[in-house]
C-alpha cells in the first residue's frame, strides 16, 4: 500500500531507513542522521507543498519517496527535487518504482513540469531506476562532496513531467492531504 506519510506515525521508520544511507553509504551527503523529531518536521514541511509518500508491506514502512522545491527562488516553482529511499530488506522488489509512479502522478496533478534527481556516483541502481522513468542526465558536479573517505561526484537527471505543449504559466497547486488515486 502506498499512502501519504504522517509525521507522527512515520517519522521514526523513515528516520531509521534514511540513517543507513547517512551512516553506511555515500548516497546522502548528510553526516549525521536526522532525529525522529527532525524527520517529522521534514515530512510536515514538505507535505505542505509537495508530497511525501510511504510504502507499507505487512504493516511496516518499507520505503518512502518525496518531492520538495528544486530551489528557493519563485521562478523555480514548477520544478521539484525527488528522492526515494528503501529499507535494505526491501530492495529489488519494485517498491521504489511504485513509490515513484505514485509521486510523479501527484506532481503532474499539481501542475509541476520538471522533476530533478541528484545521484551520488557511482550508483548504477539509482541511475537505472531514474532512467527507466525517462530521466535524462543533465550534468555532473565533480568531486563536490567528501563522504565515506573519498571525494564524490553528484550527477543530475531531469524528467519532464508533461509535454511542453501542455505547459502553462499557472502556478502549481500545493497538494494538501488527498487521495493518491485522484
Amino acid at each position: 500500500m502506498i499512502r501519504h506519510a504522517d509525521p507522527d506515525r512515520d517519522a521514526a521508520t523513515c528516520a531509521a531507513i534514511y540513517a543507513a544511507f547517512v551512516d553506511d553509504h555515500p548516497a546522502s551527503f548528510e553526516e549525521v542522521p536526522p532525529t525522529v523529531e527532525q524527520m517529522a518536521e521534514r515530512i510536515a514541511r514538505l507535505s505542505a507543498s509537495h508530497a511525501w509518500l510511504v510504502a507499507e508491506r505487512d504493516g511496516t514502512v518499507a520505503g518512502y519517496a518525496y518531492a520538495g522545491p528544486h530551489m528557493e527562488r519563485r521562478a523555480y516553482r514548477w520544478a521539484a527535487n525527488v528522492s526515494v529511499y528503501l529499507d535494505a530488506a526491501h530492495h529489488r522488489q519494485g517498491i521504489g518504482r511504485q513509490l515513484y509512479e505514485a509521486l510523479f502522478g501527484l506532481l503532474r496533478r499539481q501542475g509541476l513540469r520538471t522533476a530533478a534527481a541528484g545521484i551520488t556516483l557511482p550508483n548504477a541502481g539509482s541511475v537505472g531506476l531514474h532512467e527507466s522513468f525517462g530521466f535524462t542526465p543533465v550534468g555532473v558536479y565533480h568531486r563536490i562532496g567528501w563522504k565515506a573517505g573519498a571525494w564524490r561526484d553528484v550527477g543530475w537527471w531531469e524528467l519532464q513531467l508533461a509535454p511542453e505543449a501542455d505547459w502553462t504559466s499557472a502556478p502549481p497547486e500545493p497538494l494538501g492531504p488527498q487521495r493518491l488515486d485522484g
